[in-house]
């Protein structure tokens, strides 16, 4: 049974990243600017992006010899929780999870080329989910073929996020029968090769990629224990930020009920002051603070290198539920108003219910957790 820690830390890069990236999240991405996103072509918005990568954000976990500001996963934490908080809807998760999967995986000439790039605004992202939906990031059915001093791929791709505006994809495949990732660009794409997919949440835009025919030079291809330890590397990746994304969503749900109850009248008086209203902000102001400290426990593990598998996926358990429970009751105490499209309520539980399923949901978690901490019978 892996060894138990209770380690929290918070630097002063992990403080001065927050204050930066709160005080940024609410002047640029407010509700109205959400909105103006989801209603665009592409759910994006390229100068904002700019912005971001001019700030660093995408280099802050990239070595500093590749460019980037030799920090750890644990700064990205800070910058992902006010984001969540303000539902941005930005591909500095996915290009997060493509940098640690080619940290962890590529070869020094296939860092030395795309990092930089990345540093500079390069859009990464992953593509590893099948048309099964297997969280099981092994289970691969796609597949590639050498030939020559070239590798053919083939099968499909879905869920793969922010996969419209990527520039980089890394693509789990079977390779001799064993798992392995491709380096694809989106130059080596046709146009027909992405299909936009409807999801429940629409601030973050997800495509099937289907890699028939599509071929890439030999090197691209990421084999043996390096295709392993990438794999490894997103996942954890993953379950880190997209928990910080979803402690950050119950704080806005938080925020928007508080204002709301503070502003309705019901019977000649506010409804915030009706008790029952009070005990469940209570109980998601307690979600929160659980799925923060479930969140920056990770993060300490993952920074100090420590082995955090424990820890971040109970940190998906914890912020993934208490999300949808606060965003469920959001919905409940706009009341009618709750269920039209015009109240952000809806905005907050489509992200939760997108994060709660997103990599794996609790009951996944739940399993592989008793298999760590159970002793076999």
């Amino acid at each position: 049974m892996p060894r138990l820690s209770t380690k929290i830390t918070f630097s002063d890069e992990q403080a001065m990243l927050l204050d930066v990236a709160t005080s940024f999240c609410r002047e640029r991405m407010t509700v109205g600017e959400v909105r103006r996103q989801l209603a665009s072509e592409h759910g994006f918005d390229r100068a904002l992006w700019n912005e971001i990568a001019g700030l660093g954000w995408p280099a802050v976990a990239v070595p500093e010899r590749f460019g980037g500001s030799d920090l750890t996963l644990a700064e990205v934490t800070a910058i992902v929780e006010p984001m969540g908080r303000y539902l941005a809807g930005t591909p500095l998760v996915s290009t997060q999870l493509f940098i640690q999967g080619l940290l962890a995986g590529g070869s020094e000439a296939q860092q030395e080329e795309l990092l930089p790039k990345i540093c500079g605004g390069t859009i990464g992202t992953v593509a590893l989910f099948e048309r099964d939906g297997d969280w099981a990031l092994d289970h691969i059915e796609s597949s590639v073929a050498v030939e020559g001093d070239k590798v053919r791929l083939n099968g499909t791709k879905t869920l793969v996020c922010d996969g419209g505006v990527a520039e980089l994809f890394l693509v789990s495949v079977q390779h001799a029968g064993a798992p392995a990732l491709v380096i694809v660009s989106a130059a080596d794409l046709p146009a027909v090769a992405r299909r936009r997919e409807t999801v429940i949440d629409e601030t973050r835009r997800s495509f099937a990629l289907d890699l028939a025919g599509i071929t890439v030079p030999k090197p691209a291809l990421i084999t043996g224990d390096k295709a392993r330890a990438a794999l490894k590397a997103i996942r954890d990746a993953a379950l880190l930020l997209l928990s910080a994304e979803a402690a950050g969503g119950i704080a806005g749900t938080l925020e928007l009920i508080v204002g709301y109850l503070n502003t309705r009248s019901a019977f000649g008086r506010k409804i915030g002051s009706y008790q029952s209203l009070k005990h469940t902000c209570a109980d998601i102001l307690v979600g929160l603070e659980r799925a923060r400290s479930h969140v920056y426990h990770a993060a300490s593990l993952v920074a100090s290198g420590e082995d955090a598998e424990v820890a971040l996926r109970m940190a998906k358990v914890e912020a993934g539920d208490s999300f949808v429970f606060a965003g469920d009751r959001s919905i409940q105490f706009h009341g009618g108003f709750g269920f039209t499209w015009d109240c952000d309520g809806q905005l907050f539980l489509r992200r939760a219910l997108w994060l709660q399923y997103a990599f794996g949901d609790a009951a996944h978690h739940r399993r592989r957790l008793a298999d760590l901490l159970l002793p076999a019978a």
